[in-house]
């Protein structure tokens, strides 16, 4: 394992670790005052609310109580977050021709995966994906789904893989069930039953 991965710790996102992600986010909210939004809210609507509008959201469902995904620290540094929820809770992927739903299993979606720069190309997105398996197998979830951008097909930069790219989630277990278009697969990994 990367040395880098191995000295990784893992958090849920909770109302005391709001400062982490904000540190971690920076001022802009990630990608252009996203604050992990977009799947969350009608198109025109998250336009109009980039920056402190979204920011402001996001904190009310962080508030709420309800963990919408985890972070990753390097000592006490926040280095990463996943968003992982049950799909229902991203009712942007059903307005989204690539990412209708498969079929009517229940189902839990990895929608972000953003990681620190000076922390990407050494595992930690792999590393993400293993825990975010673990994070909703714990929640009692037993089928997992991402939807990765495949670079062998073209796309326009870094910027746009915050969803993560197809050779991570295989070397994560998951499998490519649906492709509707050219770079975007779903992908999904059975997660074992907990006792």
């Amino acid at each position: 394992m990367d040395t880098r991965r191995s000295a990784l710790s893992f958090a849920p996102l909770t109302p005391d670790r709001w400062k982490d992600l904000v540190e971690l986010f920076g001022p802009n909210g990630a990608c252009g005052g996203c604050w992990c939004m977009w799947w969350k809210v009608p198109r025109s609507e998250f336009a109009l609310k980039k920056g402190a509008p979204n920011r402001r959201r996001f904190k009310a469902l962080v508030d709420r109580g309800d963990a919408p995904g985890f972070l990753a620290f390097e000592g006490q540094r926040p280095v990463a977050w996943c968003a992982v929820e049950p799909r229902e809770r991203y009712p942007g992927l059903a307005t989204s021709r690539a990412l209708v739903p498969v079929d009517d299993k229940p189902v839990w979606s990895i929608t972000c995966l953003f990681v620190r720069a000076g922390h990407r190309r050494g595992g930690v997105s792999l590393a993400m994906l293993e825990q975010a398996k673990q994070f909703v197998a714990e929640r009692g979830g037993r089928l997992i789904e991402g939807y990765p951008k495949d670079p062998r097909r073209g796309f326009p930069g870094a910027s746009s893989v915050w969803t993560g790219v197809v050779s991570t989630f295989v070397k994560a277990g998951f499998t490519e069930v649906e492709r509707r278009t050219p770079t975007r697969p779903i992908m999904r990994c059975d997660l074992p039953q907990r006792p």
